[in-house]
């Protein structure tokens, strides 16, 4: 190959810089959208990183077929690599709608080891192209050097950019075209190797014009496709989406209903969302005479504390939620501030956006009441909220005479993972649990463990609260658990061995493989 000139030599290292960046920005939007759709977010990375990496050595190894024309192969993998990057996400949620959960891991995988394979291919071949440009060790160093550099740089631009401001389908289709213009920028580059190859060129010319089209098109019509999606996915329509830093927020509604959606998973609906809010309030609530301070762990949709508020003794809420996506949306959106009758601008409302474990093991106030209104423990991030440490630090927090209520997944249809809550808090140095169950009908049987140090148990509501589902009669029953769904030999979720995470997830296999 005929030398080149500098700026030549630093537009092919720019090039191995943001094929760098491309492949691992479509690793990181398959995991994260696989972890959104399947829960488990560790198992998820770590096969995806494995099928990743293992075909990226798979490439590597039939570049070696590839004896004469490296540029013409290094041109074909580019746009290759990025019509099938730009696909990525669409393909993921279009068939996540299609299939069951086990095919859909299957799909994901075979996705990722295709997009490893195309970028196992190009490197070396990039390597084989700049051989004339630069000594073997100083060609190795800077192929690898600005590759891996790419990939800080995705590293950095994906959670605290791409994620909550341009989101995964966008990020997709984007990355896909600057994919395909590395392509296109090597052919510019290197077309004295090309001469003899026009109708190559034309060829490649007119399948980047066309894909390329297709891909801009797709992006403009970001809004309607995900509209199709959510369509297939959620009941009723959707309203409002987005996606934060932490999590996809969608909000469903008909005329006599909306819900709100974390991930997927429905976190209430506005038809029986106070059965839930009531049961997890009150209950401990009503243990406690002259409580001052309640803390809430999550619960920034201010709901929970909605029903705090009808305390007129106490001092101060704090309402402590990581994703502050979900507090503004609960101001901001009509319906959702008039379901909260709004709550989080209440003078005694002190909302703090902090990762819940990290507020428990830095603070030193106490609180009479605590109440954790967290998701359920669909991977091992929530799971440690349900850990034996979490709930020690909970202690730590709480009066001598102060109570704590967690809400505690469903005890009929994941009864062991609700069991091991209760065993948890045992081995966190709680003295009395009281686990109990209400019906909330958008969840079914649900499950909430309340506990406490001091012996003395009220078996009654407060009567000066107004409540719109609980009353007396209902106590002793929230408290009874037929056999069938009792649990004695359960295991403990510590920190460092999350099986809350296998007790939850294990219902939902079963489900998924036609059991009960």
């Amino acid at each position: 190959m005929r030398k080149k000139g500098k700026s030549s030599k630093f537009i092919l290292i720019f090039i191995t810089f943001v094929v760098g960046l491309c492949s691992i920005i479509y690793e990181l939007l398959i995991s994260t959208i696989s972890s959104y759709l399947m829960g488990d977010s560790i198992r998820q990375f770590s096969l995806i990183i494995g099928v990743y990496l293992a075909s990226m050595g798979l490439g590597s190894f039939f570049s070696r077929v590839v004896d004469k024309k490296l540029v013409s192969s290094f041109i074909i993998i580019e746009l290759l690599l990025g019509f099938v990057g730009a696909l990525s996400v669409p393909l993921c949620y279009f068939y996540y709608s299609m299939s069951d959960a086990q095919g859909y891991q299957f799909f994901v995988l075979f996705l990722t080891g295709i997009i490893g394979s195309l970028t196992g291919f190009e490197i070396p071949l990039l390597t084989r192209i700049m051989e004339d440009e630069y000594s073997l060790k100083d060609n190795i160093s800077n192929i690898l050097t600005f590759d891996y550099l790419g990939a800080l740089l995705a590293t950095l631009i994906f959670p605290f950019f791409l994620v909550p401001f341009v989101g995964l389908y966008k990020s997709s289709i984007i990355f896909g075209l600057i994919n395909i213009a590395m392509g296109l920028l090597s052919i510019y580059l290197l077309q004295d190797e090309l001469k003899r190859t026009k109708r190559f060129k034309r060829l490649i010319y007119l399948c980047t014009t066309l894909s390329s089209i297709l891909l801009i098109s797709m992006f403009f019509a970001a809004k309607q496709f995900m509209a199709f999606w959510n369509e297939s996915i959620f009941r009723y329509p959707v309203i409002h989406t987005e996606n934060s830093p932490y999590q996809n927020l969608t909000v469903t509604a008909h005329p006599n209903e909306f819900r709100l959606y974390l991930n997927g998973a429905i976190q209430f609906s506005s038809k029986d969302e106070y059965r839930y809010h009531e049961s997890l309030v009150h209950v401990p609530m009503s243990q406690m005479k002259d409580a001052k301070r309640v803390l809430v762990l999550g619960g920034g949709e201010g709901l929970a504390a909605r029903e705090l508020l009808k305390y007129p003794a106490l001092e101060e809420i704090v309402i402590v939620d990581i994703d502050p996506a979900v507090s503004r949306l609960s101001t901001k959106l009509p319906i959702l501030n008039q379901l909260n009758e709004n709550a989080l601008e209440n003078s005694k409302v002190r909302l703090i956006h902090e990762d819940a474990f990290m507020f428990l093991s830095n603070g030193v106030d106490l609180f009479d009441v605590i109440i954790a209104d967290l998701p359920d423990p669909t991977n091992e991030s929530i799971s440690r909220l349900y850990s034996n440490v979490f709930f020690r630090m909970m202690l730590q927090r709480l009066n001598p005479d102060g109570v704590v209520c967690t809400q505690a997944t469903s005890p009929e249809l994941t009864s062991n993972a609700f069991w091991c809550i209760n065993e948890t808090l045992k081995k966190a140095g709680f003295a009395y649990t009281y686990p109990y169950q209400v019906n909330v009908p958008s969840f079914g049987n649900w499950g909430f463990i309340m506990a406490k140090n001091k012996p003395d148990f009220t078996p009654s509501f407060r009567q000066e609260i107004s409540y719109k589902y609980l009353e007396d009669a209902l106590f002793d029953q929230m408290f009874y658990f037929s056999k069938d769904i009792r649990r004695e030999s359960v295991e403990v979720n510590y920190l460092d061995a999350p099986v809350l995470l296998e007790y939850y997830l294990d219902h939902w296999k079963s489900l998924q493989s036609g059991q009960r």
